[in-house]
């Protein structure tokens, strides 16, 4: 039986994590901006925040913060807020003029992303994300088995979740920074950059419209 549990929480583990949303988005955008580094380091960041997520459910934190409106709707408003704020700021940089003043997609040496801001921006976007929450507080006590305690076990599936997550978002990294070379063109960077920041804007409107 915990074999069996523990095979269909791999299952859907895999099937949230490689499912493309904020996290994603930022892991690729930090990659292609700071290179290998800035998006393992991103990566890190969302890992870092999803293991807060899983001792904060162990201890039934999160149990409280779903069953709070009110401090639900403050994750919620704050997470999208912020990402909303990386994809105006992604527009920027994807459409400022150049030294020249030639206009957008000029060569222009692009500022590289350092390693702390990436951990930071990874770490806000999952801690921001209120999906998270509802994840973690009804996806994990199904896979708990009768008998087992509650608190390493969520904790122990948490982790392993989180794992994973860093597993995959690194993978994406160093795929970003193998095609570094070509991406990081000034037009190809910026566009990609644009794309990206009008992503994340729909995604963190999309996150303060939605219901639970």
């Amino acid at each position: 039986m915990l074999a069996s549990s523990v095979l269909a929480f791999l299952g859907v583990s895999a099937l949230v994590i490689v499912t493309p949303g904020p996290d994603t988005a930022v892991t690729v955008r930090n990659a292609l901006l700071g290179g290998r580094a800035g998006g393992i380091f991103t990566a890190l960041g969302v890992s870092v925040g999803q293991t807060v997520w899983a001792f904060a459910t162990s201890l039934g934190i999160v149990a409280l913060l779903v069953a709070s409106e009110p401090l639900f709707l403050a994750v919620k408003y704050a997470g999208a807020a912020y990402l909303v704020w990386l994809g105006v700021h992604a527009l920027r940089s994807a459409w400022r003029p150049g030294e020249g003043g030639q206009g957008a997609f000029t060569a222009r040496p692009a500022r590289r992303l350092g390693r702390g801001a990436a951990f930071r921006q990874g770490l806000v976007s999952d801690l921001g994300n209120p999906k998270m929450a509802v994840f973690f507080a009804s996806l994990l006590p199904q896979f708990v088995p009768a008998g087992q305690p509650a608190f390493t076990t969520f904790l122990a599936l948490g982790l392993v979740f989180s794992l994973m997550t860093f597993a995959w978002l690194a993978a994406y990294s160093i795929a970003v920074a193998k095609a570094g070379d070509v991406l990081r063109r000034p037009r190809i960077r910026r566009t990609i950059e644009g794309v990206t920041g009008a992503l994340l804007i729909a995604l963190g409107l999309r996150i303060a419209a939605e219901q639970r």
